[in-house]
């Protein structure tokens, strides 16, 4: 009996751990994913003040207008990014586009990825972009500068929420940071004039 009991021990200690090495692993791999996983339920229901993506344009423009802000910044890249428009006013359901433009004062190609926000953060259930650059990765060649569109509406609804719906000024502010992507989308269209290239809708 004794001289099975060491091997009982053993096996023991053997599955523990296994169990603790398997919920490691685990752990480790929910890190990395909570990331992407946090970023999609954000986008789909407008959580912490992210904007939406549509599919199409709304279905119908009211007559009460809204004034939108931009805002841009940039962290730990070479660039220098600021929106071409300061503000919008539209009304709510109107389709509006802005431009964005990012200058690489570097001198090799650098890539980087956009992040954003509304504000008042319960806007971004209701602000939708149709098209944008912050949708993927952006490499921008050395010393040049790339005009971005954003194409986007108000959802209606923000007029009959009881907690948006007094508000008159939201603001769409973006953050430019590393990407950490390996293989990223270059930005900018074909034609390129004196170190400026417009990134297509």
């Amino acid at each position: 009996m004794s001289s099975t009991a060491p091997s009982e021990a053993t096996r023991r200690n053997a599955r523990v751990a296994l169990w603790c090495a398997v919920c490691f692993a685990g752990m480790v791999g929910a890190a990395y994913a909570s990331v992407p996983l946090y970023r999609a339920f954000c986008q789909l229901t407008g959580f912490d003040g992210t904007p939406r993506r549509a599919e199409q344009a709304a279905s119908r423009t009211l007559d009460r207008t809204l004034e939108v802000r931009f805002d841009a910044n940039v962290r730990d890249l070479p660039w220098t990014f600021r929106p071409q428009q300061t503000s919008q006013t539209l009304r709510i359901g109107e389709t509006g586009l802005a431009y964005f433009t990012v200058t690489n004062n570097s001198d090799q190609p650098v890539t980087g990825h956009a992040v954003y926000n509304v504000t008042p953060q319960l806007a971004g259930a209701y602000f939708q972009k149709l098209e944008c650059f912050c949708f993927s990765d952006q490499t921008i060649a050395a010393g040049t500068t790339v005009e971005f569109p954003v194409v986007y509406f108000v959802d209606p609804k923000f007029a009959e929420d009881f907690d948006t719906r007094g508000k008159s000024e939201v603001t769409l502010s973006y953050t430019f940071f590393p990407s950490q992507d390996a293989k990223p989308k270059a930005a900018g269209a074909p034609s390129v004039l004196g170190g400026t290239a417009k990134a297509g809708l």
